[in-house]
């Protein structure tokens, strides 16, 4: 019987779209109509209309239930989109057409879809003055299926408050399925099951991530929230383990042999992945050779293996206040892969010989065996540079000279120089912050930076050029669109109230002024604030195989090509220069652009994660010091409150606009300010404050200031 069923409903949907839909979209149908279709009795039909409500919308016909008849919908009022999820629990979808308007869906609409679930909508016929209204009918696929937070034990049931902001629903957890987690305790919980009669999902805890307020506890939750795996599955590590540090004779051979010229990495003082080391020479002829040579991760991660794939679905190392979680298992990041000094290590190079202004007499790239002389902490190469002594003084201070020269011409250029303000915590053994302070970019930084920034360029540039035509060479590139004139207008009439001018006449004239601009601001109340305006009012530099230009650099080619150990893009990098080097075919433009794709979203993901721990260890840092006063600066105004950064050490938080106690304020969205309505008193982007802490909350990552009046 139930396989009758299934083929009778099959066929009835196949007969209402040809007999019925194709002639008439509004027909309805009643009970004993579907009956007849179906050769059931008015019994049995009932029970069988639901399942064929069901299996009709999944098979793309909507049948709107009306006074016991049916109503079939037109197929073109379906829309696929994103769930784009607000704070009351409704929804927009925001479809995958971007000509298409966003569709309100209501909480009871949603058919159990969350936060960035790709679903298919329904969209209601537009009423007149109604904004476009909607029902999700099915979610194509999950954004997510694992949870953070902290779970709640009764004695019959468990239940996890997610952490995401996002998840309206409690997720509700059998006893038997809490991995004997402990009540009140940190927990990663996965969704297993979600009835549709049901209000809340059900899931099984994955992992205790241990108690509230321990160290290890949330630097593993913003982990888990945002993806990144705690652990590598045990046949990646086994792959890992397998692969031997000794370098066969046969392999050298292959390479060009830098082992005896001088060869140094620097890097900070607490680093363990040396990606990149630095080889020089002084030619006979007067110039310079100067080798930048990277790790040779492609070597060791061969495309395909579950080391590749772990590599490629991570995308990129993740770094927290306190630690590093690497792309890369720690015997190829930390070892193998890594160019520790007095060790043979393999690597792939990009050599330049440079004469006395730094033009570039020859170039060459391929694979090196190295074997470093020195390795420098940022401190110690400073020192060199300042005292003008110490190990391999002449050649660093050669090094810095050129690197001098690079520096400003990519200037003059173009390029744009955002010297944002770094927060770095002290931490006790524990983990727990006693200090704050502001990293320092000095000359060493820029040194390797400019360094890094001519291989990256002239490797983009020689795939770029090396076919002409329409047949150009697949290739990952780095790419930063030119900013929205809008945006840059509004950031320009903000930045002219502290007296700056940002002249938006032409790229170049962009570039002058917010470089003037940052160079002014240096050190300055405003310095943060305006910086971060103008990163915000430029585009996003992401990956992809379609090269344009990088505008922030002012860089008509540009990859990543010098950091294989902790970004994936660069990997792939490694493996299409080579192909091409060796003469290959193009490599499949759609897989590459796919894989551009992901690693961007992966940085964004990773960019966000180090944001949340140090927002954790801001607010650990001030639990401390509820009631202290501090001068701030307004770094971000909204609807419900603005944002203060203490000018002492950087810590933010809110002024929440019902606590501001003198009158009635709402925000000025255009002139970034909230204004009193009565008083016309009125708080601006900017402007310096004096604030009381009032409450930290960690689980959430919050700290509420109090504003202290003039």
């Amino acid at each position: 019987m139930a396989k009758k069923k299934s083929a009778n409903i099959k066929l009835v949907l196949n007969q209402l779209v040809s007999d019925v839909f194709e002639k008439n979209s509004n027909q309805l149908l009643n009970y004993k109509q579907v009956s007849a279709k179906l050769n059931l009795n008015d019994q049995e039909s009932r029970e069988t209309i639901l399942e064929i409500l069901k299996e009709g919308k999944n098979a793309g016909i909507f049948i709107e239930p009306q006074k016991g008849k049916f109503k079939l919908k037109e197929l073109q009022n379906f829309i696929i989109g994103t769930v784009d999820m607000t704070a009351d629990g409704s929804a927009y979808i925001v479809p995958e057409d971007e000509f298409e308007k966003d569709v309100f869906v209501a909480p009871k609409k949603l058919k159990n879809a969350l936060h960035g679930d790709t679903v298919k909508a329904y969209v209601f016929a537009k009423k007149s003055g109604r904004k476009n209204d909607g029902e999700v009918v099915e979610i194509i696929k999950r954004a997510k299926s694992d949870f953070t937070g902290v779970i709640k034990i009764s004695d019959r049931f468990a239940f996890v408050i997610a952490d995401d902001k996002k998840m309206m629903h409690d997720i509700f957890v059998p006893l038997a399925d809490t991995h004997d987690a402990k009540n009140g305790q940190r927990v990663l919980v996965t969704l297993s099951d979600w009835p549709e009669s049901a209000k809340n999902p059900i899931g099984i805890v994955k992992h205790v991530l241990g108690n509230q307020g321990e160290n290890n506890t949330e630097m593993n939750a913003i982990l888990a929230q945002y993806g990144f795996p705690l652990e590598f599955p045990p046949q990646v590590e086994r792959e890992a383990n397998a692969i031997p540090e000794e370098i066969p004779a046969e392999e050298i051979a292959k390479r060009k042999d830098f082992r005896n010229i001088l060869t140094f990495t620097i890097d900070p003082a607490d680093a363990k992945d040396f990606d990149d080391a630095i080889s020089y020479q002084k030619l006979p002829n007067g110039n310079h050779e100067i080798g930048v040579h990277i790790a040779d991760v492609s070597h060791y991660v061969i495309q395909g293996t579950d080391l590749d794939k772990e590599a490629y679905s991570r995308a990129t190392s993740v770094y927290l206040v306190d630690r590093v979680i690497p792309m890369l298992p720690e015997r190829l990041s930390n070892g193998v892969c890594s160019l520790r000094p007095h060790e043979d290590k393999l690597c792939f190079a990009a050599v330049f010989e440079l004469d006395e202004q730094a033009n570039i007499q020859n170039e060459w790239y391929g694979r090196t065996v190295i074997h470093s002389d020195r390795r420098f902490s940022y401190e110690e190469a400073q020192e060199v540079i300042e005292n003008k002594a110490g190990d391999y003084a002449t050649e660093i201070l050669k090094l810095n000279e050129l690197a001098y020269i690079l520096r400003d011409r990519k200037f003059k250029n173009g390029a744009i120089s955002f010297e944002s303000t770094e927060v770095k915590f002290k931490l006790d053994e524990t983990g727990k912050p006693i200090g704050v302070y502001v990293k320092e970019r000095k000359d060493a930084h820029k040194l390797i930076e400019d360094y890094m920034l001519l291989a990256n360029r002239k490797v983009a540039e020689f795939v770029a050029k090396k076919v002409k035509g329409k047949n150009k060479l697949t290739f990952v590139y780095r790419v930063h669109d030119s900013p929205n004139m809008e945006t840059l207008t509004t950031f320009a009439t903000f930045a002219s109230r502290f007296g700056y001018k940002i002249n938006t006449k032409s790229d170049k004239e962009i570039a002058k002024s917010l470089n003037s601009l940052m160079a002014d601001v240096e050190g300055k109340k405003e310095q943060n604030i305006l910086t971060s305006l103008a990163i915000r009012s430029m585009a996003k530099a992401i990956y992809s195989t379609k090269k344009t230009s990088h505008y922030g650099l002012a860089f008509e080619y540009y990859t990543h090509f010098t950091s294989p150990i902790r970004r994936y893009p660069d990997v792939m990098a490694h493996r299409l220069l080579q192909t091409y080097l060796d003469g290959g075919k193009s490599a499949d433009a759609e897989f590459y652009e796919v894989a551009c794709v992901h690693s961007s979203a992966m940085e964004k993901r990773a960019a966000d994660a180090e944001r949340a721990s140090v927002k954790y260890k801001q607010a650990e840092y001030l639990e401390n010091n509820i009631g202290t006063e501090y001068k701030g600066i307004i770094s971000g105004v909204t609807e419900w409150g603005m944002y203060v950064e203490i000018e002492e050490n950087k810590c933010e938080g809110m002024i929440r606009l019902r606590d501001i106690s003198d009158d009635f304020y709402v925000l000025d969205e255009k002139n970034y300010c909230i204004i009193g309505q009565r008083k016309k008193r009125k708080y601006q982007l900017g402007d310096e404050v004096m604030i009381r802490v009032k409450k930290v909350d960690l689980s959430k990552r919050q700290i509420d200031f109090t504003l202290i009046p003039d």
